[in-house]
């Protein structure tokens, strides 16, 4: 029993607690709140089943280590994520692809309706393609790196928080170099920019919205990986409510915005976590980690009455 002297030291150790928690559910919203504002920036659509790709990326990479535990069982741990991480990544990037050309790109030029209703039924579809294939059951992820955790201050890390902290940094700068650095890039941003000038300047949009979707699925295939790893289970379901508060955390941040979708990713999951962890010990555990998915959407409902552009985004006039 904690004595009152120790009581502001619990209180920062709580707090520093919180935070490792929050950056380590941030990173993974961000990364997968980019493939929303990418997609919507270039073609001003939001890909409803940008949640259902993590999932099958956390679905395949499931598979994947299966497959490599039981074939090369002297494989270490490390080496067995990353190459199921990257298998992840190739069928996470070709299904999006094929999402993108089959159900998005007959519908660009239809009322705004038609592809946002086709993006919903396209999650339900791939929910449903998943359970057919994966059962309905909730599987056990493995741990595949030492769970002993580390001591940071009064708090705790594990080494997979560290992986996930880790990996969110590289892709992001390499994702930073890629729209602005590279050829690649100059296209999006002019695509997204006006599509029709940009076509004239040499730009194939086809293939630069195209480009966008896989990036977004790299990375949704990327947090879909740690999110199992972090959590320890993978089912078809898995990917909806991650998809929803990380479409939060765009909107949040300024939907359309590289750089909002990161600042409302991790103030989003730091929000969830020190609410959800101080709230809990306030009320005795009545409210806490069971019903830390309500400050998402609060921390919506506040943004689109306050500022509906979000924290970076900018009012602009309705492309011609």
């Amino acid at each position: 029993m904690p004595t009152i002297a120790h009581l502001p030291e619990r209180i920062i150790d709580t707090f520093l607690q919180q935070i490792i928690n929050g950056l380590v559910l941030g990173s993974m919203y961000a990364l997968l709140a980019l493939g929303y504002t990418m997609v919507y920036g270039i073609i001003n659509l939001i890909n409803f089943a940008h949640g259902e790709v993590l999932m099958v990326g956390a679905l395949v990479s499931w598979t994947a280590i299966g497959v490599l535990q039981e074939a090369a069982p002297w494989l270490p741990g490390w080496v067995v994520l990353i190459i199921a991480l990257l298998v992840a990544c190739v069928v996470a990037a070709v299904l999006n692809f094929a999402i993108e050309k089959i159900a998005y790109r007959p519908l660009r030029g239809a009322p705004k309706l038609a592809p946002l209703i086709t993006a919903i039924g396209m999650s339900i579809l791939l929910q449903t393609l998943a359970m057919v294939i994966w059962k309905p059951n909730h599987k056990a992820y493995p741990t595949l790196l030492p769970s002993e955790p580390l001591a940071l201050g009064g708090a705790v890390i594990t080494p997979t928080q560290v992986m996930i902290l880790g990996v969110t940094a590289v892709a992001l700068a390499v994702l930073m170099w890629l729209v602005n650095g590279t050829r690649l890039g100059r296209a999006m941003r002019a695509t997204a920019e006006n599509p029709r000038v940009a076509t004239l300047m040499g730009v194939k949009p086809d293939t630069v919205i195209s480009a966008t979707f896989i990036i977004g699925a790299v990375l949704a295939a990327l947090a879909g990986v740690m999110w199992a790893s972090n959590y320890g289970t993978v089912q078809h379901g898995m990917g909806f409510l991650p998809g929803l508060k990380a479409f939060t955390a765009a909107v949040f941040g300024g939907i359309g915005n590289l750089a909002g979708a990161v600042v409302g990713g991790l103030l989003l999951g730091l929000i969830e976590a020190i609410a959800s962890g101080y709230i809990g010990d306030l009320t005795g555990g009545v409210l806490g980690s069971h019903y830390a998915d309500i400050f998402a959407f609060v921390v919506l409902i506040i943004m689109l009455t306050l500022r509906p552009s979000g924290l970076l985004g900018e009012r602009v006039a309705d492309r011609a």
